[in-house]
């Protein structure tokens, strides 16, 4: 019996302390996360009264403006260009500067810290840089292609370019925290694996096509995963370099950007919170087919 109640005891205080130590983590998913979520939903189905007095319950009438408003699906074009051109060529590049880094060169370190660095910048300082780097009459890019005789370049007013240029911002700075998932990965590699393909006589292209390549897919996936959420959420770069009066506003603009002019620069908070919604949803949708994917590529292999 005193076993027993020994170990009830035990149990009864591991039980307890378990819950205290994820008692904090627990409070803040719920006050952070769940909650605004919760009130979101809500606050949708609102819509904001006269000079921002108090809500006008609406139903569902913030759901059919959004359906046929063609800024919307501007918007969720615009963000979906710009994840095109950012999450392929940031997980590209990253991937082969955590190769490079993870072999034997000078500097290593070094190097992996500058590279790193553009992470610990503030997004909006890094955003007004490459503003005026971009600036079409005395920007450090068109002073470079004017030197070698060529014209300026439009790089942030020219709405068919536009994208890409901000896109470019966030390439730059994400490449960092990207490769140093990748060498992550790469660590868990077993040597052993290089050491019988160089006796085989694979060389460094074989090595990377046929021993890093599959074995690094899980840490693959997960970069995917988490820069396509962070992509669809693009705010900052665009709210910085671009001006209101930009002609390539509003093809540029994201749905976070959306979201932020409607509920805080017009007040219709209750619009913008559907807009919120809309791109939860699509955001939903891709890590559903991300990770189905993912099981299929590992059931494949």
């Amino acid at each position: 019996m005193n076993i027993k109640t020994k170990g009830s005891r035990r149990e009864r205080s591991e039980f307890l302390w378990g819950w205290l130590f994820l008692l904090p983590t627990m409070a803040g998913l719920i006050i952070l996360n769940i909650i605004p979520i919760i009130q979101t939903i809500y606050q949708s189905f609102f819509k904001t009264g006269a000079f921002g007095r108090g809500n006008v319950f609406v139903g569902l009438q913030n759901y059919e403006k959004l359906f046929s408003d063609s800024l919307v699906w501007q918007a969720l074009i615009n963000t979906f260009k710009y994840a095109l051109v950012e999450v392929p060529f940031s997980i590209v590049i990253a991937l082969i500067l955590a190769v490079l880094m993870d072999g034997k060169i000078r500097g290593k370190s070094t190097w992996r810290t500058i590279y790193f660095l553009p992470m610990v910048a503030a997004p909006a300082a890094v955003a007004m840089v490459w503003r005026w780097l971009y600036n079409s009459e005395f920007g450090l890019f068109n002073h470079i292609l004017n030197s070698l005789g060529l014209s300026s370049v439009n790089w942030i007013s020219n709405p068919s370019t536009a994208y890409i240029s901000v896109a470019v911002v966030g390439i730059w700075s994400i490449i960092g925290y990207n490769m140093v998932l990748f060498i992550a990965g790469l660590k868990e590699i077993p040597r052993d694996y290089y050491e019988a393909s160089q006796i085989d006589g694979a060389g460094g292209v074989k090595q990377f096509f046929y021993i890093t390549l599959p074995l690094i897919s899980p840490t693959m996936f997960f970069v995917a995963v988490t820069r396509i959420i962070g992509a669809m959420q693009v705010f900052d770069s665009i709210y910085m370099m671009m001006d209101k009066t930009n002609p390539a506003l509003v093809k540029t603009q994201s749905l976070v950007y959306l979201f932020y002019r409607y509920s805080f620069v017009e007040g219709n908070k209750g619009y913008g919170s559907a807009i919120v919604l809309l791109l939860l949803v699509v955001i939903l949708l891709i890590t559903v087919i991300q990770m189905v994917c993912q099981k299929k590529w590992v059931n494949y292999n």
